[in-house]
């Protein structure tokens, strides 16, 4: 049985080899699969929880290995569709000196609605997969294209039909729209029929001109939860049993060297909704397990960021475990030491 349908891009990230270069001075590019529907579904695959992964792409050599990779991780390819006229996208992606990544552009192609995964087709949805899901995981780009727009809506109400949730993922990215004005009253359209929502602080900042997450809970009532990350600066969230709480509650990102980030974000929606299928929706009413939640999906991004690529970096349960086991050690044993200096201070 599949528990999450991941509905929207998968695509080949060109990351660029040269840190710090603009886009005009990169000299080579090292091809990923990506896409952040798809770096979900495979994240969760890789961390024990079935996923499957809906969307289009071109009848050409990379969508091929895209769909081979997608069934060697063991993700359901039953709602991949393909599209014999349009080729399947590729981004370049250039790279800070730290590692954090801008998408520039879309390799020979000008325009972005050229691509494979603007043309899904809303009849062609499995509609076996969301009879079985607890979890529709959409994004917003697909938004930019009118076919799989209307896609998405209609997953929307099949998820809904069958009494699933719908999880969207901001993932503000003005590349991908023709005219990035016409955004924001789409993305909010589709935000009116999310039960759980995942954004950053610059994504909050400019479709709500504020990172309140109490403003952003008002305006869309339904919601159970509103995850905003900040990158290093770790995760913030609102969920109705601290709803009063002022400040909202912070959970810290874990201090990893990152070879690249991309993804990162993805890996983290991914462990936060793996612990949500474990431990079911009413984790909302128990901040402290909540709050574990988002640490283990903290450490998911983490992990991600240690490797290059969005898949090729995910890590799997154990690896997780490990690493959460190792932090608390080093915290222990920081709590240890620190008492000691102080009690031999006082002596």
């Amino acid at each position: 049985m599949v528990q999450v349908v991941c509905l929207g891009e998968i695509l080949f990230d060109c990351i660029a080899d040269q840190l710090g270069k603009p886009l005009e001075q990169v000299e080579s590019w090292t091809a990923y699969p990506g896409g952040a529907p798809a770096n979900v579904a495979c994240a969760l695959q890789k961390l024990g929880r079935s996923a499957a992964f809906v969307g289009c792409v071109g009848n050409d050599d990379r969508g091929k290995a895209l769909i081979t990779l997608l069934r060697e991780i063991g993700v359901n390819t039953t709602g991949v569709q393909v599209n014999f006229f349009a080729p399947t996208r590729t981004v370049l992606v250039t790279r800070t000196l730290t590692g954090d990544r801008h998408f520039a552009a879309f390799g020979d192609q000008h325009c972005t609605q050229a691509f494979a995964d603007t043309q899904l087709q809303p009849e062609d949805l499995p509609i076996d997969l969301f009879a079985q899901a607890d979890f529709l995981v959409t994004g917003t780009l697909g938004l930019a294209s009118p076919q799989t727009a209307t896609a998405i809506a209609q997953a929307v109400d099949l998820i809904k039909h069958y009494g699933g949730e719908v999880v969207v993922d901001l993932n503000w990215r003005p590349v991908f729209w023709d005219d990035p004005s016409f955004a924001p009253a789409l993305i909010r359209e589709l935000l009116a029929k999310a039960d759980w929502l995942k954004l950053t602080d610059e994504e909050a900042n400019w479709l709500f001109h504020t990172t309140d997450l109490q403003e952003i809970a008002a305006e869309f009532p339904q919601l159970k939860a509103i995850l905003l990350t900040a990158g290093e600066q770790g995760c913030t969230y609102w969920i109705p049993a601290v709803a009063q709480q002022t400040p909202l509650p912070h959970t810290a990102a874990f201090a990893v060297t990152p070879e690249d980030t991309t993804g990162a974000g993805d890996g983290f929606l991914a462990g936060f909704l793996h612990q949500l299928c474990r431990q079911g929706t009413d984790v909302i009413q128990h901040p402290s397990q909540f709050h574990e939640m988002i640490t283990y999906a903290s450490a998911v991004g983490a992990l991600t960021t240690l490797r290059p690529g969005a898949i090729a970096a995910q890590p799997n349960a154990q690896e997780v475990e490990a690493f959460l086991h190792l932090q608390e050690r080093i915290h222990t044993d920081l709590i240890h030491t620190d008492l000691t200096q102080n009690y031999g201070a006082r002596n």
